[in-house]
């Protein structure tokens, strides 16, 4: 079963790379908001069916959950809208290692300190050399992707004139 979640986690990765990626594109056409709004909406309904047809909970304990609880909805849509602002600019590869670097600090401080009634994992020298380690990676990839880019793409890359003797 172990393995089933984690090919289903890097199935579920290899889709958010995708997602990101389509929707930096489609936010050149239609707009940021217009992306974002479309995506989120086009969700809502397919959850809507989903919960019809095979939905086993209580959809009006929403109404009964504490109400910082229900502060998680803004942190998706903030994730998403920052992504399709980012990755026309940054790159796919550069997004994505981002957004891994803030999921794991974040997730070490909660883990660090127990936030959220999660288990309690104390940060050690291990996690901290990973996250300086992904913070090189982050600024390799982000070098290679400066030097990759055309002078339209990248305005601190100036086309040099020659001169005519």
């Amino acid at each position: 079963m172990s393995i089933i979640i984690l090919l289903a986690s890097v199935i579920g990765g290899i889709f958010l790379s995708a997602q990101s990626s389509i929707n930096g594109a489609f936010s050149k056409k239609a707009g940021t908001y217009e992306s974002t709004f479309l995506t989120f909406i086009t969700g809502a309904l397919i959850l809507a069916v989903v919960i019809l047809f095979f939905g086993n909970g209580d959809l009006l304990a929403i109404l009964e959950a504490p109400k910082w609880q229900l502060s998680a909805v803004w942190f998706g849509v903030g994730y998403l809208f920052l992504t399709i602002i980012a990755v026309p600019k940054i790159g796919i590869i550069a997004t994505s290692i981002s957004t891994v670097i803030g999921q794991l600090s974040m997730g070490m401080l909660i883990d660090h300190f127990g936030w959220f009634g999660g288990v309690q994992v104390s940060f050690d020298t291990n996690r901290f050399i990973a996250i300086i380690l992904m913070l090189i990676a982050l600024r390799l990839i982000y070098l290679a992707n400066m030097k990759t880019r055309t002078p339209l793409e990248n305005p601190s890359k100036k086309k040099k004139k020659r001169r005519a003797m």
